[in-house]
């Protein structure tokens, strides 16, 4: 009896595992695993298709992402969850991109790629570039899709340190996703990232054996921008958060400036059934300074729809806000009035810098309109013109909102040449949906665009090369109100994450230099942290193909030896070259414009040495222009020294940085 009970029980035992092993079976049958490896081979990427999607990263013998989830979560089902594979197809891309405005003339466009298409109608596609990964969905639904969540899960398989900026406590009536995108970086371990907080992306992730990884988005159209949050079900693991779309909103912030989300709808995106969503991408460096170097978001951006682009002009701006109109030495009373914007034109075209910007109260600000009346816009334009100054416009987008037509069309026609529009403090589908809008529609009436109070750069840059400025960054502003940022570091962090994702509009060139110990935060007469050799970097250092500088005309004229040099710099360029650099402690890059170089280095708050090695030359001499730090910058911040050597590619200049100091060169070649 016992024998028997036991022979049932073991058959029973035996069917089961019999059970499990064919449901196994039939589940390893159903999943297909892909590799895809970039073009040097150094960058694996796997690719599991079943149950679930999940893809991995290495690069050569280092683990850069364990099997980390995608999916897009949509009210009609899941695309990534219970995968039924139609087909797949592999390609190889070698091509080059000639952007207009950039960094760079010439941009190598080169990627193995890994198209799944699966059965309900959507694909994946994969592509390994030889500097990192990355995949996008893509929808051929006849329907419109309303996407409820975005599953973009992030592992690692250890507690690696993070560079992260947090967006902090909710700005506006509770809401977390109201920020103007403008924090220092946060270094700590993923285990100690915030909870219930949000990162803002780009995001870097250091890696063993000294590598870095950095998450990016890229070509984020009609689609909210995504954050990373710890992920409470895996170890070491992030997961994709994304704003919901506004479902109301009313007029608020500061000075009534903004647009407040008062509540959000139960989904992140409304939008077309057939199109492409946005890239996620990871860029991965053996070096710190080849972040520093880094085209992955302008690669995978859609490309330029703009036919006619003769018009648009990158350049220099003499910027009044910052500087609180506070010139002096004239018989007239400085301040937001025509005299004193005449005044900007005349400082700009003898210094041979193409704009000036208007910023806030030359009209008003929820109504752009309603010209102040101090000012005489019209007058104004028409006497740069006849200095070849043009004039650009500050404007809310509160003001701009449902108004661009109409406003576009009269400043235009008045001759205006583009608008720096602000306080746009949100990356939800509907604010990302303006930003195009704002662009094709200033397109159309060859406006640049200045976005500022803005996320960072997913692509635009591109597909509308009239937007040709970005905040996203904690910039030079900060240091009329934020003394104890340390403003050194932060400036040799943001080259290595923030500006991966493209042109940082930070606003640089004080003439007031502080020393760590006598920096103060004054309104109306800032002053910078660091040296003056570290301002004039900045110009070579940050990618700004619209170049403010900050400080007053009449500051500038003081300092004409530092005002000269800074308007010899081009704002883009024909070549970019990464130097060296360590993340949080130094950088220098060499830039090409023609056949001239221009060199800049930055340093934190601690004194270095550097090497700057000069085999990125041609082959001949060149003639030097130099400014390093002065022999006493330590204690008097705008101490520095000039002069001029001739060099060749054969050389090696070894440059001391005082305390959050600088070294910038330009390299002229003698025929």
């Amino acid at each position: 009896m016992v024998f028997q009970i036991l022979r049932s029980y073991t058959k029973y035992v035996i069917l089961v595992c019999v059970t499990v092993l064919v449901t196994a079976a039939s589940i390893a049958q159903r999943a297909k695993v892909y590799q895809l490896t970039s073009p040097d081979n150094k960058i694996k990427v796997q690719v599991n298709a079943g149950a679930d999607v999940t893809w991995a990263i290495d690069h050569e013998n280092t683990k850069v992402l364990s099997p980390s989830a995608i999916s897009l979560v949509t009210t009609t089902g899941v695309l990534g969850k219970n995968t039924v594979l139609k087909s797949a197809k592999s390609t190889t891309v070698n091509s080059k991109i000639n952007p207009p405005v950039y960094k760079k003339a010439t941009v190598i466009d080169h990627y193995n790629q890994l198209i799944l298409n699966f059965k309900g109608d959507y694909s994946i596609v994969f592509r390994a570039y030889n500097d990192g990964a990355a995949y996008r969905f893509i929808s051929g639904k006849k329907d419109s899709l309303t996407i409820q969540a975005e599953q973009c899960d992030l592992k690692f398989d250890s507690d690696y340190q993070t560079f992260v900026s947090y967006v902090r406590e909710p700005r506006h009536a509770g809401d977390q996703f109201q920020t103007s995108f403008e924090n220092l970086y946060n270094e700590n371990l993923i285990s100690a990232f915030l909870k219930d907080s949000l990162g803002m992306l780009p995001m870097l992730v250091g890696l063993r054996d000294g590598k870095k990884a950095v998450m990016l988005e890229a070509d984020l159209e009609d689609y909210p921008g995504m954050y990373v949050a710890l992920n409470d079900k895996q170890v070491n693991s992030f997961k994709a958060v994304h704003a919901p779309y506004p479902a109301s909103e009313q007029a608020g912030g500061f000075n009534n400036m903004n647009f407040i989300v008062t509540s959000r709808a139960n989904y992140i995106a409304r939008t077309s059934g057939t199109r492409s969503f946005p890239w996620r991408a990871i860029v991965i460096s053996s070096s710190d300074k080849e972040l520093a170097n880094n085209d992955m978001v302008y690669k995978l951006a859609s490309p330029s729809r703009l036919d006619d682009i003769s018009w648009i002009r990158p350049g220099k701006v003499a910027w009044d806000w910052w500087n609180d109109w506070n010139i002096s030495h004239v018989d007239f009373r400085a301040g937001i009035n025509t005299p004193t914007y005449k005044y900007y034109i005349d400082f700009a075209a003898a210094n041979n810098i193409e704009y000036i910007v208007m910023d806030e109260g030359w009209s008003e600000s929820t109504d752009i309109g309603k010209i102040s009346p101090r000012i005489n816009l019209q007058e104004i334009i028409d006497y740069g013109k006849q200095k070849n100054v043009d004039v650009i416009l500050w404007a809310t987008w509160y003001a701009l909102n449902g108004r661009l037509d109409e406003v576009f069309s009269k400043y235009a026609n008045m001759g205006v040449k583009g608008f720096k529009i602000d306080f746009l403090d949100r990356d939800d589908q509907k604010m990302v949906a303006s930003t195009y809008e704002i662009a094709r529609k200033a397109a159309a009436y060859k406006l640049l665009v200045d976005l500022h109070g803005i996320y960072k750069p997913t692509g635009l840059q591109r597909t509308y090369p009239n937007v040709i400025g970005f905040e996203g960054v904690r910039g030079l502003e900060n240091a009329k109100w934020a003394p104890s940022d340390d403003v050194p570091r932060y400036d040799v962090t943001l080259p290595f994450i923030r500006m991966m994702a493209g042109a940082v509009d930070y606003t640089p060139g004080a003439m007031r230099n502080a020393t760590k110990a006598n920096f103060r935060a004054i309104h109306s007469m800032p002053m910078s942290q660091g040296t003056r050799s570290h301002q004039l970097a900045m110009y070579i250092v940050f990618e700004a193909p619209l170049g403010m500088l900050s400080d007053n005309p009449t500051a500038y004229m003081k300092e004409q030896e530092s005002t000269k040099f800074i308007s010899a710099i081009p704002t883009v360029f024909d070549e970019t070259v990464a130097l060296d650099g360590k993340l949080g402690d130094y950088i220098s890059i060499a830039r090409r414009k023609g056949s001239t170089w221009y060199v800049g280095a930055m340093t934190n708050w601690n004194e270095r040495d550097l090497t700057i090695d000069l085999s990125f030359l041609d082959d001949g001499v060149y003639e030097a222009e130099i400014f390093k730090d002065g022999i006493n910058a330590d204690r008097d911040a705008t101490d520095y020294k000039r002069e001029v050597l001739r060099v060749s590619k054969k050389d090696k200049l070894q440059p001391k940085l005082m305390a959050g100091g600088g070294w910038a060169a330009i390299f002229q070649k003698i025929n």
